[in-house]
């Protein structure tokens, strides 16, 4: 029987394996490396070959090439590198995959079935997802096309529902939290309001955890839309207590009561819209409302990149080992999560369409507000 506490998924009879593929999708994220590596030595071990899917979908789409042998060899060293061996795609959307007509003009196709056929194909018995909510999006759309499919959890804004955590996230933290350390001389220097946006859409994860860890004196967060009138009165209550300096973290989804979230381009059919903006809307509002001058940093991608944590590559790991047990076991239809300190599997069904954001009125919140620091609201 299922172990329903747990989440665990009960064993079934598993039908013989030959060959099974891998694709990061979405954007890159600090340990995607080692759960290829995890995944591919648990699998190789068994007699599984494994193949990837290079830049996400992109490479079940593509009829030239794009599938890559990820034997032994091909993961040797990977474990402390960032980025990953086989490319990441948050474009190749299988059910709207972006393509160019006769006159040169981009339109958006379904490729699904080609996807399928390409997969049977090449021999695949059963394909592993490693993504965020939009690649589980997909993964479950084949599962219900009778594809055989088991997902890993992967973001660095840890909003995937059904997983307490997810790798990457403690990586873009630690870079985070760096950048809002370095940001504190440069402030104190020149008597300066330092804005620094953070990534996370639509959850503040990184913002709020980055600035209780990088000593922020406001951090707005999209769960608690921001009155800029607090932040002006808590930047000139430190002005006049003699603090020559403040640091204000803006999470890329925050916004003020009533406004909107700032966004660069809209997005297409399937596809996100691109966020940026928070930082520099809020520094506008503050001009000449506060005692100093204002200057903004947008991290950026910075956060996506480097070397993960040995928190991140130990998840990782421990995520692709466990993908392989399911997959070994002939299991389908299910993602790998953590769930307090035991990695456990969930229904895709359970995890597409479901955010998991910041409680405005949970722990983390709680902490922040205790120790002063300015919410907005």
């Amino acid at each position: 029987m299922t172990n329903k506490r747990k989440g665990r998924a009960a064993a079934v009879a598993a039908p013989p394996l030959r060959r099974v593929c891998i694709l990061t999708g979405g954007g890159d994220a600090p340990g995607l490396n080692a759960v290829l590596r995890a995944f591919v030595r648990a699998c190789v071990a068994k007699g599984v070959e494994v193949v990837g899917s290079e830049d996400g979908f992109d490479g079940l789409v593509r009829t030239d090439g794009g599938i890559k042998l990820l034997d032994l060899a091909a993961i040797r060293g990977v474990l402390p590198l960032g980025g990953s061996i086989l490319g990441c795609s948050n474009r190749a959307n299988p059910w709207a995959y972006p393509m160019k007509d006769a006159r040169g003009r981009e339109k958006l196709v379904d490729v699904s079935e080609h996807v399928i056929s390409r997969l049977h194909d090449l021999a695949v018995d059963v394909l592993v997802v490693v993504g965020g909510d939009g690649s589980m999006i997909h993964a479950q759309k084949l599962a219900e096309h009778g594809v055989r499919v088991v997902g890993v959890p992967k973001t660095i804004d840890n909003d995937l529902a059904a997983t307490d955590i997810t790798f990457g996230f403690d990586t873009a933290v630690a870079t985070a939290t760096w950048a809002i350390d370095a940001l504190h001389t440069t402030a104190h220097a020149h008597d300066r309001v330092m804005v620094v946006e953070l990534m996370g859409r639509y959850a503040g994860w990184i913002s709020l955890s980055a600035g209780i860890a990088g000593g922020a004196d406001v951090v707005l967060i999209p769960e608690i839309p921001y009155d800029v009138e607090r932040v002006v009165q808590k930047v000139r209550a430190r002005s006049a207590s003699g603090e020559r300096f403040s640091i204000v973290v803006v999470g890329e989804g925050a916004k003020p009561h009533g406004g909107h979230t700032a966004t660069v381009t809209r997005g297409k059919r399937g596809h996100l819209p691109r966020l940026g903006g928070a930082a520099y809307a809020l520094a506008a509002e503050l001009e000449g409302r506060v005692p100093h001058e204002i200057r903004t940093t947008v991290l950026g991608h910075l956060q996506r990149g480097g070397s993960p944590s040995a928190y991140d590559r130990v998840l990782a790991t421990r995520f692709g080992v466990s993908a392989a047990e399911l997959v070994l076991s002939g299991h389908s239809g299910r993602m790998v999560a953590l769930r307090g300190q035991s990695i456990v599997s969930v229904p895709l069904d359970e995890v597409v369409g479901r955010s998991k954001l910041v409680p405005i009125d949970g722990e983390l919140v709680r902490t922040a507000r205790a120790i002063g620091i300015e919410l907005g609201a």
